[in-house]
């Protein structure tokens, strides 16, 4: 199966270039990891999650999309059972955070499912956008929450992901901000039982649904969620 094209920063492989560009919120959450190597495992997780996210958006009809996303379900069986990992940067950085962290294959494979909802073009129901987001952006805050303090109780990043990933649909999808404001009440009473070192994983849910006039208001709005500990 062939590798699928993937938005490459102008330097191909430096990922933090790529996802400062395309995934800003989450960028600038990950500057608040102190640890160069934590940050970086943190940003392959991100890395492959865009990835994922981007087989619904570019492939011409369904087929195409679910051909994308078995190609990466087939690198997680490459980097699961030891083989020689496909040539792709997003790839060849998950396996190696995965070698030093070794993240849970299901969860994984679980941000890998929940992206088929999207080839459907029908709108979600209210059930089906908190599943989705659970399973999407939840489910990565979880990962990174493990990432950054493998002691910290990382489900209590869930529901700030969650809020995160709901509140980057209400453009499209402004109906969805009833359901959007009781995920985020949820999350900020979640993430207080995050340690200090796993709160970057869920950060960036102080940005969701509240668009900023300007980048300098957004890193401010971050910077004092970080200060405090709360979205």
């Amino acid at each position: 199966m062939s590798e699928p094209q993937s938005a490459t920063p102008e330097e191909p492989g430096d990922l933090d270039a790529l996802i400062r560009r395309i995934d800003p919120d989450r960028w600038l959450s990950s500057r608040f990891i102190g640890q160069p190597e934590l940050r970086a495992d943190v940003v392959a997780l991100y890395a492959f999650d865009n990835e994922l996210a981007r087989a619904p958006r570019v492939a011409s009809n369904s087929l195409l999309g679910e051909v994308r996303l078995t190609w990466w379900r087939e690198a997680l069986d490459e980097i699961f059972e030891g083989r020689p990992v496909r040539q792709h940067p997003a790839a060849l950085a998950l396996a190696q955070a995965l070698g030093r962290r070794g993240l849970p294959r299901d969860l994984l494979e679980t941000l890998v499912d929940a992206r088929y909802r999207e080839l459907d073009a029908t709108p979600m129901a209210e059930a089906e956008a908190l599943d989705w987001a659970r399973d999407t952006g939840g489910v990565v805050a979880q990962l990174a929450a493990g990432i950054l303090d493998p002691a910290t109780e990382a489900k209590m990043a869930l529901a700030g992901g969650s809020a995160w990933a709901l509140g980057k649909r209400l453009a499209d999808a402004p109906d969805l901000r009833p359901t959007f404001l009781k995920v985020i009440h949820a999350a900020r009473s979640a993430s207080r039982s995050l340690s200090v070192a796993a709160f970057p994983a869920v950060a960036h849910a102080a940005l969701a649904g509240r668009p900023a006039s300007n980048d300098f208001a957004r890193r401010l709005r971050l910077t004092i969620a970080v200060a405090r500990g709360r979205i």
